[in-house]
């Protein structure tokens, strides 16, 4: 195209034809050249009955790429280039190929492309074979292994995600499951044997005062009691053994309703001074009865209000109250406080003793169900062990929080909050 175009006169020189030619033998082709009519140069393997067919001047495909088929003596494709050479005569230029000589060729290059396609189909389908084993099936087997484990009652195992895809996300989802059904499982686990250690506390609870009043009745119906003074002292003994062992089970039956959420709240506004106040009065009197020393302390304003339930409120303060004068030091007199202070939002209830106070390990444990810091069961101290616990439940209802500070020998200050009723917000 080039020597056509910016130098036909090369299109005239043999050794420059012969030259290219040779090229083109190497490619199972040949040059012919033809000047007007005349052939001014032919290849060595050009076929004579071609020679007669070869296209006329200006006969060339539009598509410069492709060619002229001939079928003849031997198959050939035929590219044509026309140009005029310097004298104004029309050349063509032809580049011929024989076909039958290309085709074992071209056989071999897809023969050679086919092999080269099932490579790489048989190198791809083993590298995504790996790779789904790697990244689906074993997390799959993991999976399956997991279930299989929570079939058979183990959570005792992990399932970590070793990918971000969507197996991954599996993976992840699976091991909260997990986690959330052991720490059921443990919840339920600890559910059952308080409740067993509940009804062991109250069956040994209830068979004191049973034992005592069977040994009273007894002692009436044998003519022990042979004084009016003693039937009469017998029979006030039975009447406290039974207003113990009711108190015993109210706690129980109110715990029990507080455990199922089925206890109903009359919240009220209820001023904090006005209210304890007529608290205290009541339990000073009882307190006083009893050698307790008792002080209240109110340094909030007297016009603060909160929301609650002020009959449950009141029991708070009386368990509260209660396990100090059970737990009193036996070797100094009880002294018992109740202060109040106000807060931005809330307003903090003190209730502080000096008895025996708790051990530093057991106060975050003191306000679950049934625990005693004194774990003998031949106590003398009686009940329930569950009024810290309903205390919690009660002061969570209101929306509030309750804790301990306590130092053993010095001590023990149960605190606890509640939120303020406010104009314009009410918190409940």
């Amino acid at each position: 195209k080039d020597a056509a175009k910016n130098d036909p006169a090369r299109l005239e020189d043999q050794e420059y034809l012969n030259e290219l030619n040779q090229t083109l033998e190497e490619k199972s082709s040949y040059l012919i050249v033809r000047k007007d009519k005349e052939l001014i140069y032919i290849g060595e393997d050009a076929s004579i009955s071609l020679l007669t067919q070869l296209p006329s001047y200006g006969d060339t495909v539009k598509d410069e790429d492709a060619g002229t088929y001939i079928d003849g003596d031997e198959q050939v494709l035929i590219k044509q280039i026309d140009f005029q050479f310097q004298d104004g005569s029309d050349g063509s230029a032809f580049i011929v190929t024989i076909l039958e000589e290309t085709v074992p060729e071209v056989k071999k290059l897809l023969i050679d492309v086919l092999i080269s396609i099932l490579l790489i189909l048989v190198l791809t389908a083993t590298m995504l074979t790996i790779w789904m084993y790697t990244s689906m099936i074993n997390p799959i087997k993991k999976l399956q292994t997991a279930a299989q484990n929570i079939k058979d009652g183990n959570l005792n195992f992990s399932v970590a995600a070793e990918t971000d895809d969507e197996i991954g996300e599996v993976c992840v989802a699976f091991e909260e499951m997990r986690l959330k059904l052991k720490g059921q499982i443990e919840r339920n686990i600890q559910y059952e044997k308080e409740s067993k250690e509940l009804i062991s506390n109250i069956s040994h609870d209830l068979k004191t005062p049973m034992t005592a009043i069977k040994g009273y009745i007894e002692g009436i119906m044998d003519g022990v009691a042979d004084t009016e003074e003693k039937r009469n002292r017998y029979i006030r003994t039975i009447y406290n053994k039974v207003n113990d062992m009711n108190s015993l089970i109210e706690e129980l039956f109110l715990y029990a309703k507080l455990d199922s959420n089925s206890v109903t709240y009359s919240f009220a506004k209820v001023n904090v001074d006005a209210y304890f106040q007529d608290c205290v009065e009541e339990i000073s009197l009882d307190l006083e009865s009893q050698g307790v020393d008792f002080g209240y302390f109110n340094y909030a304003d007297r016009d603060t209000v909160i929301i609650a339930d002020p009959e449950q409120l009141k029991r708070v303060v009386n368990n509260i109250i209660g396990n100090s004068v059970k737990y009193a030091s036996p070797d100094r007199k009880l002294m018992i406080s109740l202060r109040i202070m106000e807060e931005a939002e809330f307003v903090k209830i003190e209730i502080e003793d000096n008895g025996k106070g708790i051990a530093r390990n057991e106060v975050p444990l003191i306000f679950d169900r049934c625990y005693r810091t004194d774990a003998s069961r031949n106590s003398s101290k009686g009940g329930s062990g569950l009024g810290l616990s309903i205390a919690k439940k009660i002061i969570e209802e209101h929306g509030g929080k309750i804790w301990a500070v306590s130092t053993e020998g010095v001590g023990t200050t149960m605190c606890f909050v509640l939120r303020k009723y406010k104009e314009n917000n009410v918190y409940e």
